[in-house]
């Protein structure tokens, strides 16, 4: 039988030990209990929220469920489901708000964890673009297609056409792998190879471009640097 948080010892509760030491101290079943603050009947709050993240493949895999398909698991219903559905919203506006914060985007860490938060819960692959300003400010997204699992289609000259109309000056291209294999396959690398040429052409220049796989990213400028070379 699961303990429930006020049969432990206050030094162990998961809201005490975040107010003294922070949140991240906690494991992400201790965060999800915060949030839920009561189980049910056998079942305290921490193993409610094991319970959940096993039963959806994780936090990437909760933060895809519906309002109402999240209200239907056991122990939860519509009041829990509403608060953690808004917690999922409130991460993701947060990333934007760092990343529109954000005076310069030519570091890929800037731009990582707002696409991580953006793309995450994808079930299929999209491509975009974030296009920037002569400082590398964030002018705009565009999300350019949704495709399958394993693809999704680019059309280079609709991409050009919308970074000339913001009168962007860069480009910081991305696109999410939902197999979760964050490595790049050789279509991702002449693409970007294409898209980088291109770029010099209309005197637009492709930046980097990242892939997102669950919670993690990777820069193809750090990992392939000679997919950027003239």
């Amino acid at each position: 039988m699961d303990m429930c948080i006020r049969h432990m010892d206050p030094s162990q509760r998961p809201r005490e030990r975040l107010l003294e030491h922070g949140a991240r101290v906690l494991t992400d079943a201790e965060l999800l209990a915060v949030l839920l603050r009561t189980g049910h009947r056998g079942v305290g709050a921490v193993g409610l929220a094991t319970e959940l993240l096993a039963g959806c493949g994780g936090l990437a895999g909760l933060a895809r469920l519906e309002p109402a398909a999240l209200a239907r698991r056991k122990g939860v219903g519509p009041a829990k489901a509403a608060g953690l559905t808004a917690a999922v919203e409130l991460a993701r506006r947060l990333a934007a708000a760092e990343l529109r914060a954000a005076r310069r985007l030519d570091r890929p860490e800037v731009a990582g964890s707002f696409l991580v938060a953006h793309l995450r819960d994808r079930p299929r692959e999209v491509f975009g673009f974030l296009t920037l300003d002569g400082r590398h400010g964030l002018i705009r997204l565009h999300e350019l297609s949704a495709g399958t699992r394993r693809t999704a289609p680019v059309d280079a000259a609709e991409l050009f056409r919308l970074a000339l109309l913001d009168g962007a000056s860069g480009l910081l291209l991305f696109h999410n792998h939902p197999t979760g294999i964050l490595d790049p396959s050789a279509d991702d690398l002449e693409l970007t190879r294409r898209l980088v040429q291109g770029g010099g052409v209309v005197g637009v220049d492709v930046l980097d471009h990242l892939i997102v796989a669950g919670g993690r990213w990777l820069s193809l400028r750090a990992s392939h640097p000679a997919v950027f070379s003239p």
